[in-house]
């Protein structure tokens, strides 16, 4: 097959349909909008959520507490994890999603101090809890705040 021989499969593409072009098209004169009322005049139609004067369902629906769009979301590691690596490794957000540690790096990877280190680690994240930082500094490893 050569790039000048591709075409759609037969029926795949359809032609787009020509409004207001005569009345034999069977979208003339109106153009498929009916007659009258809110939908068959330019700009006409309700905006998205409007539920024709009944209270949107965004309204009736209670709100409660605040979400802050600032906050940070950390992807959460436990020293027990880092436990995977071999000595004198330089553990890094990538090497922990490369390893499925993690799922998704998010804002940067935050290590918490669950569980025990028993091999000699150089740990780069973007936090670290108080424990977390004691237990790899135990272990002989070094913390990086990245």
């Amino acid at each position: 097959m050569k790039l000048f021989e591709l075409q759609p499969a037969p029926g795949s593409a359809r032609m787009p349909k020509r409004k207001g072009r005569g009345h034999g098209t069977g979208n003339g004169k109106t153009a498929g909008r009916g007659h009258k009322g809110q939908n068959s005049r330019a700009g006409g139609g309700v905006r998205p959520g409007f539920e024709g004067g009944q209270m949107p369902l965004y309204r009736r629906v209670p709100k409660r507490g605040f979400n802050n769009i600032f906050a940070k979301v950390y992807a959460e590691v436990n020293v027990s994890d880092l436990n995977a690596f071999d000595n004198g490794t330089v553990v890094t957000q990538e090497l922990l999603k490369e390893k499925g540690i993690i799922k998704k790096i998010n804002d940067g990877v935050a290590i918490l101090g669950n569980g025990d280190l028993t091999k000699k680690l150089t740990v780069k994240a973007a936090r670290f809890t108080k424990t977390a930082s004691e237990k790899i500094e135990a272990a002989g490893g070094k913390v990086e705040v990245i």
